[in-house]
């Protein structure tokens, strides 16, 4: 029997991948090949393995080449939540999709490549998962296990796991991977259209109920061309 908190994710595939040009230009970021095989399959394969049975993919940008891809792949069970008429940003594209999601319901961007640890990313948010005391856990990595990335980080958390953003001119040790577990109170009183999750984070911290897990594998940035080639490498050292 599945200990994982939900059997349904959403996959954040709808984005123009500006960072990602000119590879880009013609593709989906989502379709852009990392290591044989397009950014999408592996965040696909990684929900697959981990036991998560339906994923909703959100589309926008050149919908049809993905929804083609999408259609020729097996498990896990996809199911299209779509965008082409607007893009309506994370948050927005949570909102719209909130009817065919469970609660609570796994959240990942579809450019996400990682190694999982001793056990799965999704194994790791569903045993921190206390729906009593969160609206969002987010799944965070340390520098030190973050390949590629050269940022200031994103989140402090303290020893129970709730969360707060980087003070501005200093450096936070926790980055956000992607990949959150996410309740439908997140979504309340949303506001209408396009707009970011930060918004919904924001009023979760204020509430005390936004919460992190720290990951205990790997985690690769790869939003530029540059980025691909050193993720190939990492990879295929294992």
């Amino acid at each position: 029997m599945s200990t994982l908190a939900s059997d349904t994710a959403m996959v954040m595939a709808a984005g123009l991948g500006k960072r990602m040009r000119p590879l880009t230009a013609s593709q989906p970021k989502p379709m852009v090949r990392v290591g044989g095989k397009p950014l999408i399959d592996h965040a696909l394969d990684r929900l697959n393995d981990a036991g998560v049975e339906k994923a909703v993919v959100n589309v926008h940008y050149l919908a049809d080449s993905l929804e083609a891809h999408l259609g020729s792949r097996g498990a896990p069970k996809v199911v299209i939540s779509d965008e082409r008429g607007e893009l309506l940003e994370t948050g927005g594209g949570m909102v719209k999709a909130q009817s065919q999601l469970p609660d609570p319901f796994f959240c990942l961007n579809a450019d996400n490549i990682w190694i999982d640890g001793p056990r799965s990313a999704f194994a790791d948010l569903s045993a921190r998962w206390n729906p009593d005391e969160m609206d969002a856990l987010l799944l965070l990595v340390s520098h030190a296990r973050a390949v590629n990335f050269d940022g200031t980080g994103d989140f402090y958390m303290d020893p129970r796991g709730k969360i707060r953003r980087r003070v501005q001119g200093r450096i936070a040790p926790f980055i956000y991977t992607g990949i959150q577990l996410v309740s439908h109170r997140l979504l309340r009183d949303a506001p209408e259209g396009k707009f970011s999750t930060n918004v919904l984070w924001n009023r979760a911290i204020e509430e005390g109920r936004l919460y992190g897990v720290s990951f205990t594998g790997l985690w690769f940035e790869v939003g530029t061309p540059d980025a691909i080639r050193p993720t190939e490498d990492a990879l295929q050292r294992g």
